[in-house]
């Protein structure tokens, strides 16, 4: 694979690539009662929850909405597989996709839970792969798609900056075996299998740690 392709791959960090806005506008005001179904996984603000050793629930809150509707629609489409999510998104239709997908786009970042233990070393090859990348590895810079500070960069590249760890070393894992492939060009599969276990928990550390600004 070359150089640039590689770029591209890193810029789908966690897979979390969102395809074509929806026709549906969200209405934040409907989104919040719609998404009463989400709030024991995610929370009431959004913030999803870190679970050492288990399933970690993600940050919806302040990630993009037309990212948010995408993830929803893989999952009711099974282009995106899991267990607990599911049932939850076909319970929506796709009125109701967009108006949860507004609803928590515009609620404050919060913080995330997870790598609280990390050491020094790892922390800093964590900001190495976040901000630098690894060029021997021929993986880039995470902040080359995913913007300045990874606060994200428009539908397509999402905030990864203060999401739970749990959650960020999931997805890179799921990646890596080819269970989640919502990318119909799998450039994320090509550059997670380049990642160490050491490289995935030191990126989900440190990018755990920094905190956004509230909307």
């Amino acid at each position: 694979m070359t150089i640039v392709n590689s770029v591209v791959s890193l810029g789908l960090m966690l897979g979390l690539m969102a395809g074509p806005a929806l026709a549906q506008e969200g209405n934040p005001q409907r989104g919040e009662t719609a998404a009463a179904a989400c709030v024991a996984c995610h929370q009431a603000d959004g913030s999803g929850k870190h679970m050492d050793g288990g399933e970690s629930w993600p940050r919806l809150a302040g990630l993009d909405a037309a990212y948010i509707a995408k993830q929803l629609q893989d999952f009711k489409a099974g282009r995106r597989q899991n267990a607990t999510m599911q049932p939850f998104a076909n319970m929506l239709d796709d009125q109701q996709v967009a108006d949860v997908a507004a609803y928590y786009s515009q609620l404050p970042v919060t913080e995330a839970g997870g790598g609280g233990d990390a050491d020094e070393a790892l922390l800093a090859r964590g900001e190495q792969l976040a901000q630098r990348g690894d060029w021997n590895a021929y993986i880039v810079s995470c902040k080359s798609c995913h913007g300045p500070g990874n606060q994200g960069a428009g539908s397509t590249f999402p905030g990864i900056a203060s999401q739970h760890a749990g959650y960020i070393e999931t997805q890179l894992r799921t990646w890596q075996t080819g269970e989640r492939d919502n990318d119909p060009q799998n450039l994320m599969g090509s550059i997670a299998k380049r990642m160490s276990d050491a490289d995935i928990r030191a990126v989900a550390a440190w990018l755990s740690r920094q905190h956004l600004a509230t909307k």
